[in-house]
């Protein structure tokens, strides 16, 4: 576990902002928890979609054939990584669409931005691509394939920050699934949990410091310039 850090204040317009991405730029979350849902009945394991939000969903995928693992009593086929990607980017190519709002919430955003996302740089590339948004996010994408551990540890985030040259006590986290809300907060970020799909409670009890459920409010939420405790 991450212990909480402390609420971080800034008096100013935020140094960054940090984009978690799937259901937070694109709204990828359904689409790959029904791919994924799909393949764990072929082997024989059936999860309720509240099952695989609570192992799954804001985690990387490493983390996840560990927990199908520990679920089936048994390692996946070998290719299983591969061939739910295949599945999955076949999906998204049909149905992948952008979050509601986020282009106007970018268009508007005085301060910078990125992408620190659990999934790996092709896929954040594919479903950026495939929704229009590769454009604004080109050479500011994180992996946590570039750190040494995953959410919720904090090292995705704080690594985008170090790259962006921006402390971490000046950058807001943007997030929609707990563990990586506990990312942003263990990072000494303010973290505004995105509330339309997620409950604003569990992101609220996760840590963050606001919940919004329209990505339209992001940008008067980062310029009042103030991290806020307590949800909306």
């Amino acid at each position: 576990r991450f212990a909480p850090a402390t609420i971080p204040m800034f008096s100013s317009r935020p140094g960054l902002i940090i984009f978690d991405c799937d259901g937070v730029l694109v709204d990828s979350e359904p689409i790959a928890n029904r791919t994924l849902r799909e393949m764990l009945g072929e082997f024989g394991l059936t999860l309720t979609e509240a099952e695989v939000f609570e192992h799954f969903v804001g985690y990387s995928i490493p983390h996840c054939v560990e927990v199908i693992t520990e679920l089936l009593g048994r390692a996946p086929p070998e290719d299983f990584a591969v061939q739910l990607q295949r599945r999955t980017f076949g999906a998204f190519a049909l149905e992948l669409q952008p979050v509601t709002g986020i282009k106007t919430a970018l268009a508007r955003l005085q301060a910078p931005f990125c992408v620190a996302s659990s999934g790996d740089h092709e896929k954040m590339r594919t479903t950026l691509r495939l929704t229009g948004l590769l454009p604004r996010f080109e050479g500011r994408l994180f992996s946590v394939t570039q750190v040494p551990r995953g959410k919720p540890a904090p090292d995705v985030y704080l690594f985008a920050a170090e790259q962006c040259g921006v402390e971490p006590s000046r950058c807001i986290v943007v997030e929609d699934a707990p563990p990586g809300v506990r990312a942003g907060v263990a990072a000494g970020m303010t973290v505004f949990g995105y509330a339309a799909h997620t409950p604003a409670k569990r992101l609220a009890d996760a840590g963050a410091h606001r919940t919004f459920v329209d990505m339209r409010e992001l940008p008067d939420l980062c310029e009042r310039g103030r991290a806020l405790s307590g949800s909306s």
